[in-house]
């Protein structure tokens, strides 16, 4: 199990989808390690989407941090895609 690590929050790749072409990962506060949501493939978008846990606040820089992982994994799964 690989986790990504930015200022406030960690990634922890949770693995594929069932359909094995997506991956997902678990969003956790470093402090405290609760459960914030998840990142997983977006069909209709085409792209990572961030799908937060009730009940969940986040200010401006954990978002940036989860934003910034979501489109990293949105452009390197394209590229991969792409590739194929």
């Amino acid at each position: 199990m690989v986790t990504t690590e930015a200022r406030w929050v960690s990634f922890i790749d949770k693995g594929t989808t069932p359909s094995g072409k997506t991956r997902r990962w678990e969003v956790r506060s470093k402090q405290g390690g609760d459960v914030l949501g998840i990142v997983q493939w977006w069909p209709a978008w085409r792209r990572y989407t961030f799908q937060p846990a009730y009940p969940t606040t986040f200010e401006q820089d954990c978002l940036r941090d989860i934003a910034s992982f979501i489109e990293a994994a949105t452009t390197a799964h394209k590229e991969a895609d792409s590739a194929r």
